[in-house]
């Protein structure tokens, strides 16, 4: 293995993520790579902007009057430009339900998925849904309302008995790729971190250790292996590494496999690629579910190229593997 020196960020690197065209990677560089507080005069002005410059305004620019994008009818269809799908983007980029457009955005889901008398309840779907759904408005700031809390119960409830967690409710053992409820509890203040809680993490972080984030079933599954964004509900072996990080688990020797292909992606200039853009065609189907073909794709940068947010995630990974206490 290289120094340890070797993986942190070249000035290049971190020059080309603080550019302010994109305020969401520069304000996010600013805490989580360079320590800057929350509260300095230049994290704040880059939050300030996030609304309002690069990605996050973009997409705000085509919602619609009512708070929905693309279908008032459906929150989750078409994938992946439908409300669900924006939402959960703007939410990784930092916004919260202090911007307006973000609360009445979010007011369609408590109508709709959080009512228990609303036809499109999710209280009882797929976990991966109200895995998403409970991370999304964590950071949004609803974190106190009981709906949200219900939602993370549900999560509770859920889990199987080998530690994972699986999209679909009717198999009996955990997945890789449900690694959502992980994701939503990684959001949570410690205040938050019932005992519960910590039980459920514990459990589910062993399911992805045992497994290396990577060791499913008899071959390897190779969308794993290339780096994605938007995530959408699909798993890459970033995905795991920056819950499990995220969670308290990076100094665990069971990382050492994906963290050896981590730094084998990193490019000369030290970014890494956007590898691919979802949906996979339904030949990449697992088990016998096979994903649907028509869809909308999505994407904030082109595929193939330097990415802004798959290089941020892997430098946030190697920083809490290397330079966190």
């Amino acid at each position: 293995m290289q120094d340890i020196l070797d993986w942190k960020p070249k000035d290049q690197v971190l020059n080309w993520l603080l550019e302010d065209n994109q305020p969401s990677v520069r304000y996010q560089t600013l805490t989580d790579l360079l320590g800057n507080s929350e509260d300095s005069p230049d994290s704040k002005n880059s939050y300030n902007q996030i609304a309002t410059k690069g990605w996050a305004a973009e997409i705000l620019e085509r919602q619609r009057p009512g708070g929905y994008w693309e279908s008032e009818k459906s929150l989750y269809r078409p994938k992946y430009t439908a409300t669900n799908w924006m939402a959960l983007v703007l939410s990784d980029l930092g916004l919260t339900k202090d911007h307006p457009k973000i609360r009445k955005m979010c007011d369609l889901f408590f109508d709709r998925w959080l009512q228990e008398k609303s036809s499109d309840n999710i209280f009882h779907d797929e976990v991966c849904i109200v895995g998403n759904t409970a991370r999304m408005l964590t950071r949004f700031g609803y974190v106190d309302d009981s709906r949200v809390a219900r939602l993370i119960d549900r999560l509770l409830e859920d889990q199987k008995s080998d530690g994972g967690w699986h999209c679909w409710n009717n198999e009996k053992k955990g997945a890789l790729d449900g690694w959502e409820a992980l994701a939503a509890f990684a959001v949570l203040s410690k205040s938050r971190m019932t005992r519960k809680v910590q039980n459920s993490i514990e459990r589910g972080a062993e399911f992805y250790l045992k497994r290396k984030l990577m060791n499913e079933g008899t071959s390897k599954y190779r969308p794993w292996f290339r780096f994605h964004y938007p995530i959408h509900y699909y798993y890459d072996i970033t995905v795991g590494l920056d819950v499990l990080t995220k969670l308290g688990y990076s100094k665990d020797k069971r990382l050492e496999p994906a963290l050896e292909i981590l730094r084998k992606k990193r490019q000369a200039d030290g970014t890494w690629l956007m590898e691919k853009i979802h949906p996979d065609p339904p030949s990449y189907a697992w088990g016998k579910h096979n994903l649907e073909s028509k869809v909308k794709p999505f994407a904030l940068e082109p595929e193939g190229r330097p990415s802004k947010w798959i290089t941020l995630t892997a430098l946030r990974i190697l920083n809490r593997v290397y330079f966190s206490n």
